[in-house]
């Protein structure tokens, strides 16, 4: 489903991502854990088609990114990848369900019920709280079911009962595809099929 050999981000003698390589299939749920500053993110950009490597591929499938250009990687991006960002940039003039419904076709009031933010459907953004704003832009992300998730730190404003929740919504929304997620907390990857330990832009022995 996707497979990155030996991706490198480098920034100047800086190496945020420094020769990893992995494969992925239909089903996996990917934790990526690591300190701060230790590529988490920058690799999972990668992965995503957000950032091109410095050398190295990634590729979805038979289709290698380095081969598209900025039109057809967005396109792809739009039509098979879903995305939870740390910041939620919903759209402040759209209420929770029609922020949701950009994301694609689904049953956004459905996956606000199950997020626990049914509430929010005719809210604004700027009459939510950050944790209902996260949330709101969770469902944005999974409401027409993509074939691989990707997810920065999805649970970092939320309490552990909201967390539990919207892991449990992630897993169920890639149950066919995969899903990556970035985090400082390990127990919201309970069922997670690997677990990558970033260190100085490496996987750690071990993952």
């Amino acid at each position: 489903m996707l497979r990155a050999r030996d991706v490198r981000l480098s920034y100047g003698d800086v190496h945020a991502v420094d020769g990893v390589s992995i494969d992925v299939g239909p089903g996996d749920f990917v934790g990526i854990l690591g300190p701060s500053g230790s590529g988490k993110s920058s690799l999972l950009y990668l992965l995503a088609g957000l950032k091109r490597p410095s050398s190295g591929d990634v590729a979805v499938g038979d289709v290698a990114l380095a081969g598209l250009d900025a039109d057809a990687l967005a396109a792809l991006r739009r039509e098979r990848f879903g995305f939870v960002f740390q910041n939620h940039f919903l759209i402040n003039y759209l209420t929770g369900l029609e922020n949701v419904r950009t994301g694609g076709e689904g049953d956004g009031a459905a996956l606000l019920e199950e997020l626990g933010v049914g509430h929010c459907r005719d809210k604004f953004p700027y009459e939510m709280s950050a944790g209902e704003r996260q949330r709101v832009a969770i469902a944005r992300a999974v409401v027409r079911r993509p074939g691989i998730i990707f997810a920065d730190e999805p649970t970092a404003s939320l309490d552990r009962p909201n967390a539990e929740s919207v892991t449990a919504c992630l897993r169920r929304a890639s149950r066919d595809g995969a899903l990556f997620v970035v985090t400082h907390d390990e127990s919201i990857l309970k069922g997670a099929t690997r677990i990558l330990r970033m260190e100085a832009g490496r996987i750690g022995a071990g993952s």
